[in-house]
């Protein structure tokens, strides 16, 4: 958040040293200052409108770049600006800055698209079924199955069948997004529930968030839509346990030295995994290579807390190979 506030710094400069009149009372000001003086884009934008809005400011500055995410807040006056020479004109009154018109959020939202059609994966009839009990319970749900069988098309088919995102929700998520710079340059909001896939070798931090300055890690980014872990027994064990919190509280709470931040994590978890390490164990059409104590030991990696909180548990079975992945889909 540091270079968002290059923009305010280099104004009370100007003001103090006597360069520019002090005619910014109840305003207020964001972005990132490039070496020529223009504005960058700047992460966190739309958190920061809307504590302008929260605290009853007359408007606020932000660079031009930034404007189709900020124009979703109503309430309050937005300037978009492309420099701070702009700025220095617009207190002059050389300069007329016009306000950014609002969008409406409702439009925005019922022209959202899911990326996968539920309706259009073929088999795994048992499987689907779980699905649709996970996504109208909210339910997390672990999938075990050998390659090929169709858990990552499942996964991914799922926010397709969850509720469209409320107007709050996915403004609540667009903070976020915007919070880690993972909204896209020149989009406005979230439309479609979140859809979160990190490796297995994702740390710690990287899953719920940390840092020496805490950012929100896969857990938050998730929130209002769908986690999915692949090769789940494959991530770190002490990885894992940090999922307790959030899976029980649906918020995530990060303790440093200089105070406490607690994020939003309130997500869908699908884990997925393959029955054991070469992936055929119980497969009646190819043969498993597992010693049996490799097996056990590989099924017992997901710790029982963890589990505990999956409230579906099933099995796939590999009906569909031999075929293609055109051929699942219809």
């Amino acid at each position: 958040m540091g270079p968002a506030y290059d923009l305010p710094i280099a104004l009370g400069i100007l003001i103090a040293s006597g360069q520019i009149a002090p005619k910014v009372e109840r305003l207020l000001f964001f972005g990132e200052l490039s070496l020529d003086g223009g504005l960058r884009h700047t992460n966190g934008i739309l958190p920061m409108v809307y504590l302008a809005k929260e605290k009853n400011f007359r408007g606020v500055f932000i660079p031009k770049v930034n404007i189709n995410e900020a124009s979703v807040v109503t309430g309050v006056k937005v300037y978009p600006i492309e420099s701070l020479l702009e700025l220095v004109r617009f207190t002059a009154g050389t300069v007329k800055v016009p306000s950014a018109k609002p969008v409406g959020l409702s439009t925005l939202l019922k022209t959202a698209e899911a990326e996968f059609d539920f309706s259009e994966i073929v088999g795994q009839e048992g499987a689907k079924r779980a699905m649709e009990i996970a996504a109208a319970g909210s339910h997390n749900i672990f999938m075990k199955g050998s390659p090929g069988s169709g858990k990552t098309m499942l996964a991914r088919a799922l926010p397709g069948i969850l509720p469209r995102l409320t107007e709050d929700e996915a403004l609540e998520v667009t903070k976020i997004y915007s919070i880690t710079g993972n909204l896209p340059i020149g989009q406005s909001i979230i439309t479609s529930r979140p859809f979160r896939s990190p490796h297995h070798t994702t740390s710690r931090i990287g899953l719920v968030g940390g840092g020496t300055n805490p950012s929100p890690g896969e857990v938050s980014l998730a929130h209002r839509g769908v986690l999915f872990l692949d090769e789940f027994p494959e991530f770190p064990r002490h990885v894992l346990e940090s999922l307790r919190q959030p899976m029980e509280d649906a918020v995530i709470t990060i303790s440093r030295a200089k105070g406490t931040v607690t994020y939003p994590a309130q997500f869908l978890l699908v884990a997925a995994s393959n029955p054991c390490p070469c992936g055929y164990f119980g497969d009646l059409k190819k043969p498993c290579k597992c010693m049996p104590g490799i097996i056990s030991r590989y099924q017992k990696r997901v710790s029982g807390p963890i589990l505990d909180r999956i409230d579906i548990h099933i099995s796939l079975s590999n009906a569909l190979r031999g075929q293609n992945i055109n051929q699942t889909a219809k």
